[in-house]
């Protein structure tokens, strides 16, 4: 595994949890949503992450002709998908809200702002991790460039 694999990794897990992030700011923006351009209140969504392979320089530059079956895919990590929260949100009872049924029910949307500051600390120190990964390499790669002088 050459340097720059290492980096492709980390920088594959950044952007994985930049996207988290994105979603978890969009669930906690919209924690009091409760009618979208779809009708009904907001559906909480959350990131769905897979196990990506992340070709390396060496393996870009034969195209894994001569590698075989004994060769290890290097992997990264990616979104697969964001899917939305199937949970029903809270009823409460509030008949002089705009959003209110015949019999003064609101439906608020499924997002547990707790729950999604959790996440987001998660995801903070998931991409904190990746950064410091990123530092270490690059810390490794100038100390390789000091053993010519």
């Amino acid at each position: 595994m050459e340097i720059s694999d290492s980096l492709a990794v980390s920088v594959s897990g950044l952007d994985a949890q930049r996207r988290r992030l994105n979603v978890i700011a969009s669930n906690l923006a919209n924690a009091q949503s409760t009618k979208t351009p779809s009708g009904g209140p907001y559906k909480r969504r959350d990131v769905v992450f897979r196990s990506t392979a992340v070709p390396s320089a060496f393996q870009r530059s034969i195209k894994q002709v001569a590698l075989g079956p004994s060769a290890h895919a290097l992997e990264g990590v990616s979104v697969s998908r964001v899917q939305e929260d199937p949970k029903p949100g809270q009823l409460i009872y509030d008949p002089h809200h705009p959003d209110a049924d015949s019999k003064g029910f609101v439906r608020l949307p499924n997002v547990n702002v707790m729950e999604e500051m959790v996440n987001m600390i998660g995801a903070s120190r998931a991409y904190e991790a990746n950064v410091q990964a990123i530092n270490a390499t690059r810390a490794m790669w100038n100390k390789a460039l000091e053993i010519g002088r």
